[in-house]
């Protein structure tokens, strides 16, 4: 156990695309459960906390092993309520009942379970030997900005996103680019709590690179059903 980690779990009572979403269960367990599961197999944060709007995620999460210290308020609860102000205010609650400072926070998405224990020790080795403003989890990218995606210019012309002076005619001759899977953020406390901080990437900043299938989340009803389907098929485990 590292008693720097402040590991913490958010999960708010609304949601839209799902009812009750971080309750649901899949593959037997409440959504919330796994990532729970997984933060206390890690075995290293200090605390494992949820932050939480809702008195029922809030019993699911303590039964699971998680703490709830505080009730998340209104106001950081609705559609329009950033995550890193959700874990400002979590890592400042934290912070002002326990007397302590917790220089690492790691934030682990409910609605992305698929990921191994080893992504949670990676993501965490990397920080502790760079020691960048943040870490933030991805997957590689299934469309590359210097090959073939492309965006709407001033005159309405399609043209790639990112061109290059020769014609690239493989995907494999441009830099490999890869998509945020918003499973697993590791921040230092600092850059956390900076007020203009308003996004995951820094000018300091490093990835951990996870498989294709922990790009699959939770939004909507049948993401619940095709991850159950990869769990089934033995291609992910939960």
């Amino acid at each position: 156990m590292d008693n720097e980690i402040l590991l913490i779990l958010a999960a708010r009572g609304g949601s839209k695309g799902v009812k009750n979403k971080n309750l649901r269960e899949l593959c037997g367990k409440p959504l919330i459960a796994h990532s729970i599961l997984q933060a206390r197999n890690w075995g290293r944060a200090g605390r494992i906390i949820c932050s939480t709007d809702s008195p029922e995620i809030g019993e699911v999460a303590k039964q699971y092993g998680a703490e709830v210290p505080f009730v998340r308020p209104a106001e950081l609860a609705n559609d329009t309520a950033g995550k890193l102000e959700v874990l400002r205010h979590a890592l400042k609650e934290i912070e002002k009942q326990s007397g302590r400072k917790y220089p690492i926070v790691m934030d682990l998405d409910a609605t992305a379970p698929i990921r191994r224990i080893s992504d949670l020790e990676g993501a965490y080795l990397l920080f502790i030997e760079k020691r960048p403003k943040s870490v933030f989890s991805v997957t590689p990218a299934r469309k590359n900005p210097y090959f073939n995606m492309v965006e709407i210019n001033g005159s309405g012309w399609a043209v790639l996103v990112k061109p290059q002076e020769a014609v690239v005619v493989r995907r494999q001759d441009v830099p490999p680019v890869y998509d945020m899977n918003a499973s697993i953020y590791v921040y230092d406390r600092e850059y956390l709590l900076t007020e203009k901080t308003r996004s995951a990437v820094s000018d300091r900043s490093l990835v951990w690179v996870m498989d294709e299938w922990s790009a699959f989340d939770i939004d909507q009803e049948a993401d619940f059903q095709f991850i159950e389907f990869l769990a089934s098929r033995g291609l992910v485990s939960l």
